[in-house]
């Protein structure tokens, strides 16, 4: 079955002047000429986003959305009127936000933080900056160490509160980054730690030994680029380490002391070389 809002499958039925028709089951759905790619033909099967147009007939199209059903996103508004507003959605319908699910009225050009559902009664896409009553930590489908999707929701007097895989909500302390976060930014993530009243702290990147493994070709390749030599070691700052490399003097530190092992670098009061 179809799902509405979301990235579907689906079989070409069928090839005609203005575009080609998906098998919707048990509808057909319309895939308009200007997002056929080339040599796609009937029986081939193509992955497509799928939306109700103005007319309410079902849509598809290859372009990508800014969020898709279930997902939290910052949106800009693209129009605003007595009974809503619309956001622009990255394709070439806006979605629209009755003013009963505005936290406060919505004016154009603002950017604000909702989430995309199914609306009941209309079966069509619909946004809701009411997203505390889809939010949980009461039974967790999260554990510690797995990798998971943030969104930045607010600056907090510690750090940042961030929505977990659109479903659970976490701090990023401060201490786990080094430069500004803002509302709506979205990043990889991983479980840090969960505590009594499932409380969840989370980090940055990917967990531990895999982040390294990860970091140790990436610091090789930026010596041979600067002739074998960084003016950085393990007594530099974190925050122009940060900037340099994009990584925690935490994780720096991991890559630098793996590489160290291998006998790759040496360092130097000043920095860090290539072994010879």
């Amino acid at each position: 079955m179809v799902q509405v809002g979301s990235y579907n499958t689906l079989k070409v039925v069928k090839e005609v002047d203005f575009g080609m028709y998906l098998d919707g089951d048990p509808d057909e759905i319309l895939l308009p000429k200007r997002y056929v790619p080339e040599g796609l033909k009937p029986d081939d099967e193509i992955t497509v986003f799928i939306y109700h147009d103005n007319e309410g007939r079902l849509i598809a199209t290859t372009d990508k959305p800014v969020a898709v059903v279930g997902e939290i996103a910052m949106m800009e508004v693209a129009d605003e009127t007595k009974f809503g507003a619309f956001l622009k959605w990255g394709i070439m319908k806006d979605v629209f936000i009755p003013i009963a699910y505005q936290d406060i009225r919505m004016k154009k050009g603002e950017k604000r933080m909702v989430m995309l559902v199914i609306d009941a009664q209309t079966g069509r896409v619909t946004a809701t900056e009411k997203v505390d009553q889809f939010l949980s930590n009461y039974n967790l489908t999260i554990k510690e160490n797995d990798e998971v999707d943030l969104v930045v929701f607010q600056k907090t007097d510690i750090g940042y509160k961030v929505i977990i895989n659109s479903k659970h909500t976490g701090v990023l302390h401060f201490n786990e980054v080094f430069r500004e976060l803002q509302p709506g930014e979205k990043l990889r993530g991983f479980i840090k730690a969960i505590r009594p009243g499932n409380k969840i702290d989370v980090s940055p990147g990917v967990k531990g030994y895999v982040r390294v493994k990860n970091e140790e070709d990436r610091l090789i390749d930026l010596l041979k680029e600067n002739n074998g030599y960084l003016p950085y070691n393990d007594k530099s700052d974190p925050e122009s380490i940060y900037a340099f490399f994009g990584m925690s003097k935490k994780t720096f530190k991991m890559t630098l002391g793996a590489l160290y092992k291998k006998r790759l670098v040496v360092f130097t009061q000043t920095g860090t070389k290539l072994a010879e």
